[in-house]
C-alpha cells in the first residue's frame, strides 16, 4: 500500500522530504510533481525498482528514461557536456526540457539506449522535486506518469494513489503540475529538436 504526502509546494516540509529519500534509497518507487507532469521515479541504481517502473509504463528499455538532476553540476557527471552545450543549458536550466546526451560511465549500463548509448537528462523547475534530489545527493531515474491505457499523463494526486496504490510505495502530492510534457532536445549532434512541449524552443534557436 503506497503511502501518500502532502508536500507544500513552495515551502517542502524538510521532515517529509527526508523520509520520501529514504524511500527511495530503499528501493521504493516514488510518484512525484516536476514543473512540467507527474513522474516516477527510483534510485538510480536500482535495476529492481527500475524494472517496476518499465512494467507500470509498460515500455521497454528502447524507451529513454530521464536522469532527473538537482543542478548542472550533476548533469556534467552523467553525460559528455561541452563548452557550448553548457552555455545553453545554463540559459535553459531548470526548465521544462528534457536533454538527449551522451553518457558518461557513471551512468548504468542498463539505463542508457541499447544502441545509441544515451540518456536523457533534466532539472526540473519544481522545487519539491528538487528538495528531493538534493535530499538524495544523485540523481533520480524517471519517466513520465503516463499509463499504457491513458491519453495523457495523470495530473490528481487521488487518482493516482487510487489507481497506483499497490504498484508504488509513495505519492506525493504536490498540487497541480499539468499535463504538458517536456520540450525534448537532442544534443548528441548539433541541437534537434525530438519533441515540442512546455519548454520553449526559441531558446535553442528552433
Amino acid at each position: 500500500m503506497a503511502q501518500f504526502f502532502a508536500i507544500h509546494p513552495d515551502n517542502p516540509q524538510e521532515r517529509l522530504i527526508k523520509q520520501a529519500a529514504e524511500i527511495v534509497k530503499q528501493g521504493g518507487v516514488v510518484v512525484y510533481p516536476t514543473d512540467s507532469c507527474y513522474a516516477l521515479g527510483c534510485q538510480l541504481g536500482d535495476k529492481d525498482a527500475m524494472e517496476r517502473i518499465l512494467n507500470i509504463r509498460k515500455i521497454d528499455q528502447k524507451h529513454h528514461l530521464t536522469l532527473m538532476c538537482a543542478d548542472l553540476s550533476e548533469l556534467g557527471t552523467y553525460a559528455k557536456v561541452d563548452n557550448s552545450q553548457f552555455r545553453q543549458l545554463k540559459a535553459a536550466t531548470p526548465g521544462s526540457y528534457t536533454f538527449i546526451m551522451q553518457a558518461t560511465k557513471e551512468v548504468p549500463n542498463r539505463t542508457l539506449h541499447p544502441k545509441r548509448k544515451t540518456i536523457g537528462l533534466r532539472v526540473p523547475d519544481n522545487k519539491i522535486a528538487l528538495a528531493l534530489l538534493q535530499e538524495l545527493g544523485e540523481p533520480m531515474l524517471s519517466c513520465t506518469l503516463m499509463l499504457p491505457e491513458d491519453a495523457e499523463p495523470l495530473s490528481d494526486p487521488y487518482e493516482i494513489r487510487d489507481r497506483l496504490e499497490h504498484s508504488v510505495d509513495l505519492v506525493i502530492d504536490g498540487g497541480w503540475c499539468g499535463t504538458d510534457p517536456t520540450t525534448v532536445i537532442d544534443m548528441t549532434d548539433g541541437v534537434e529538436l525530438v519533441r515540442e512541449g512546455k519548454g520553449d524552443k526559441a531558446l535553442f534557436g528552433l
